[in-house]
């Protein structure tokens, strides 16, 4: 089956670029990035804290059996209602370094929408050794459980 997620990343450069069209209005994939509790029902985290302006800050949790398996937090440095979100990720506990990410969110028709996701990386070394895991799959996955839950018997409105 196709990923409907693409993930870009060209060799030797520092980045990776990833977009997705959604079958969702603009307003309500937007919505999916930043309200908190719709955030944790997709990528099945908990979210700690987020600050959604300029300067705020936030952070993610995971955990598997009581223990934390994965902990991510990062500074917002502009937060642009429905067009964009551009931020810093680390994640904790882990050899990678804090990474810039750029999040437009593009209205394609009334009904649809694109994400397009440019992550910076320290090198090109961290980049690809984020590549070696199973990280297209898993924003693939995400994305898709994404678009499922918004579009769910819970419909949600933007």
């Amino acid at each position: 089956m196709e990923q409907k997620t693409k993930v870009k990343a060209e060799e030797y450069k520092q980045e990776i670029v990833i977009t997705r069209e959604f079958d969702l209005p603009v307003e309500l994939l937007f919505k999916a990035y930043s309200d908190p509790e719709l955030l944790e029902q997709w990528m099945e985290t908990k979210v700690l804290k987020m600050e959604n302006k300029r300067y705020g800050s936030y952070e993610f949790e995971t955990t598997r059996n009581g223990q934390v398996v994965f902990r991510a937090n990062g500074t917002i440095h502009e937060f642009v209602p429905g067009q964009k979100i551009i931020r810093t990720f680390e994640m904790e506990n882990t050899p990678f370094p804090v990474q810039l990410e750029f999040l437009y969110f593009e209205k394609l028709s009334e009904e649809t929408s694109m994400l397009t996701m440019h992550m910076i990386f320290k090198s090109d070394t961290f980049r690809d050794q984020l590549m070696q895991l199973p990280f297209a799959k898993g924003i693939n996955w995400a994305h898709n459980r994404l678009e499922e839950i918004i579009k769910g018997p819970k419909s949600y409105k933007s």
